[in-house]
């Protein structure tokens, strides 16, 4: 592992030794979403990772609890998934249990592996909806004949893999319910002998980097939706590597996701060192307003 401290000072950042090529082309086809949520009075993080191979698309939950401890772990594999619909019960480690249900026989999905339309999953506890994603949500509160509860989740973080040559494109969502971008990060570092780096959002540029060969990290403020939006970058080894790796970005609102990735097995030192200056503020609060973090890793194609 490669150390570079003297980039941030206080915030150092550290390199974790790039994945393989063979693994890039498999990591853009996941996806994880993480909700903060009530589980009897209870704060947990539900943690969604949707998956696309070639038997067809999939979805792994995880649920724990403030502590980090997990409290159970199901994988929807694709030949379940692929029936489209389904229900499951899991008894979870505290002896309680929860109900999931979907429906994605009329789901709409892009090239990514989440669904855009025409589903829903949920999550019930108690007769009581804790997580309900997707477009149809009477369908789900009819058939888990559960109440839905106002504020009951709230978005706060994901992670996802973009791939491209020059130009790399994904949507973005900055905040809870908060409207959907059009988020475009252009980086040459190839034809130009003055590699630079470009974020655009709705077309519109909010930031812009020459001379990225001393700018290959860094972090810079842009304005969204009226929000402050902390941008951190680290391309070193688009420009230094010596194999195919990614670039990594993220897009931060608010308060720190140190303590919620470094909790998950894909974490990367990259993104939970650049959060370690605001770590104890996440661990101390107990409120749903924690902000929100989008982690792209970025992989140029061959």
């Amino acid at each position: 592992m490669r150390d570079f401290p003297s980039c941030f000072g206080e915030n150092a950042v550290q390199i974790a030794d790039s994945s393989s090529s063979n693994g890039n082309r498999t990591a853009q086809n996941l996806v994880t979403c993480v909700y903060q949520c009530r589980l009897r009075g209870r704060s947990c993080l539900i943690t969604l990772t949707w998956s696309k191979n070639l038997m067809g698309q999939g979805l792994g939950v995880g649920i724990d609890d403030s502590n980090n401890q997990s409290l159970c772990k199901v994988e929807i594999k694709p030949w379940l998934f692929s029936k489209r619909k389904g229900s499951k019960s899991i008894e979870l480690d505290d002896s309680s249990n929860i109900d999931m249900y979907w429906d994605f026989s009329s789901a709409k999905f892009g090239s990514g592996p989440e669904p855009l339309e025409g589903f829903y999953f949920a999550i019930v506890s108690d007769r009581q909806m804790i997580l309900l994603l997707g477009d149809m949500k009477k369908d789900a509160l009819k058939k888990a004949n559960a109440a839905l509860v106002p504020n009951s989740s709230v978005f706060i973080a994901k992670r996802e893999h973009i791939f491209g040559k020059k130009v790399f494109c994904t949507k973005a969502q900055f905040c809870d319910n908060g409207p959907i971008h059009d988020l475009m990060i252009e980086c040459d570092t190839i034809s130009t002998n003055d590699p630079y780096l470009i974020v655009r959002i709705d077309t519109k540029n909010v930031m812009q980097l020459k001379r990225l060969r001393w700018k290959f990290r860094g972090n810079h403020t842009i304005l969204v939706d009226g929000l402050p939006v902390e941008v951190f970058w680290d391309v070193h080894d688009w420009l230094f590597g010596t194999s195919i790796g990614s670039a990594v970005f993220m897009f931060k609102t608010s308060l720190s996701a140190e303590k919620l990735w470094s909790s998950q097995p894909l974490s990367d030192h990259r993104i939970v060192h650049w959060s370690q200056s605001h770590s104890q503020r996440f661990r101390d609060s107990q409120s749903h307003h924690l902000g929100f973090s989008l982690i792209l890793y970025v992989w140029k194609s061959e």
